[in-house]
């Protein structure tokens, strides 16, 4: 008997009317024995020749409209686990070829150098030849590095590639390499120099050390030029938070007082919300980045160098603002949460990469008396299972 694939699960899986998994199906596929017979209308001939090997994408056979629908129901179904539901906005999608971070591997083998993600659930890695989701201006130096690679990394040794597009171009560290000695010494910045880098690091196993940096590397957040730290968190693609940036901005609307914004980051909506703004952040280089930022624009950002962690804003603190911006690591803010809770904060903009710990804390909140008004998901890991979202939350 033939079954329907009428959902993809949260790994990626189609799932069909009878609940079987099934892996590479997409809505509508016709499913027999086990195996696809017949493709539906979600279904489209993926666009990369390294699908589904290679471990960037879980999702390219899914037209834009089985993708968005994914995101959605991703939210939803985390949503249902704890007893909640709300208004699920349509999903913003980044285009292809617009992810401007990656963190690639790189393996010699032989002469050869290999360079990509790795594939699902394994080590190796997929030598990249094509990629659908990386910035042109990333992919273009992957040629390159396997000539520079091929010099610097030692036999069977897997090294690291991280890039990052900035204001000045792409910030390159490489790990794993022989960078000692005059001829590395000459080679790096002359490589830099010959892709235009905005900066090459090395990191030898002390953390990443510039070997070229013309001018300082900044990325720009709002308006504001930030200066950016090596390895600094910044989002998968411009469009994408954008969309999270717009977001934030309408759930604020109307908002009375000063506003805190709890993982702060860089200052990604502290810069942008264009507000008296507290602006909390435990990474010390970069609460360091958005106060000498503030202070060249003269805007109103308070930075404070705080770990949430262990000591989260509690209800007494929270009293005097009247609007939170809540931006967690994928682990969520269960304490911040549990405090937020406990007070009054009229409005509380929530932005989340992982609608489950999302699930969590808004369950949290509702118990504390917040109504969650709607969630809008933001897929900017193109074709992959990594769902992010901005949400809205009301008090009173």
């Amino acid at each position: 008997m033939s079954e329907k694939v009428v959902q993809i699960a949260g790994r990626g899986d189609g799932v069909t009317d009878a609940g079987h998994y099934v892996p590479l199906a997409a809505p509508g596929d016709t499913i027999k024995d086990g195996k696809v017979v017949a493709r539906g209308d979600g279904y489209r001939e993926p666009p990369c020749r390294h699908f589904p090997e290679c471990g960037g994408c879980q999702l390219q056979h899914l037209t834009d409209a089985a993708f968005a629908t994914y995101c959605e129901t991703r939210v939803a179904g985390a949503l249902a686990q704890k007893g909640l539901s709300t208004d699920i906005r349509a999903a913003h999608l980044s285009p292809p070829k617009s992810r401007r971070r990656a963190d690639l591997k790189a393996l010699k083998l032989g002469k050869r150098v290999v360079i990509g993600f790795t594939q699902e659930k394994s080590h190796k890695i997929v030598d990249m030849t094509e990629c659908h989701v990386l910035h042109p201006d990333l992919f273009a130096l992957l040629s390159p590095l396997r000539d520079l690679l091929g010099k610097m990394l030692p036999p069977r040794r897997t090294g690291r590639v991280q890039m990052t597009l900035t204001d000045q171009g792409v910030d390159l560290m490489l790990a794993g390499i022989e960078a000692e000695g005059l001829e590395a010494a000459e080679a790096l910045p002359a490589f830099a120099e010959r892709q235009r880098l905005a900066r090459l690091s090395v990191d030898e196993g002390y953390g990443a050390e510039p070997r070229y940096e013309p001018q300082p590397v900044t990325i720009t957040l709002g308006d504001i030029a930030v200066p950016f730290p090596q390895g600094s968190f910044l989002q998968a693609t411009k469009d994408g938070e954008q969309a999270l940036v717009d977001g934030v901005a309408e759930a604020l609307e109307g908002s009375d007082g000063p506003t805190l914004d709890l993982f702060a980051g860089l200052g990604t909506f502290a810069l942008s919300v264009g507000k008296q703004v507290t602006a909390a952040e435990a990474g010390r280089e970069a609460i360091l980045s958005l106060m000498q930022a503030a202070r060249r624009a003269r805007r109103s950002v308070d930075p404070e160098h705080r770990d949430l962690y262990r000591r989260p804003y509690d209800a007494k603190e929270l009293a005097a603002f009247g609007a939170v911006i809540l931006d967690p690591p994928r682990s969520g803010a269960e304490a911040q949460c549990r405090e937020l809770a406990a007070s009054k904060v009229p409005v509380t903009a929530m932005v989340s990469c992982n609608p489950g710990t999302f699930a969590r804390d808004a369950a949290i909140l509702v118990e504390g008396g917040y109504s969650l008004d709607w969630v809008r998901p933001v897929g900017q890991f193109r074709w992959s299972t990594h769902v992010e979202l901005v949400s809205r939350f009301t008090c009173g």
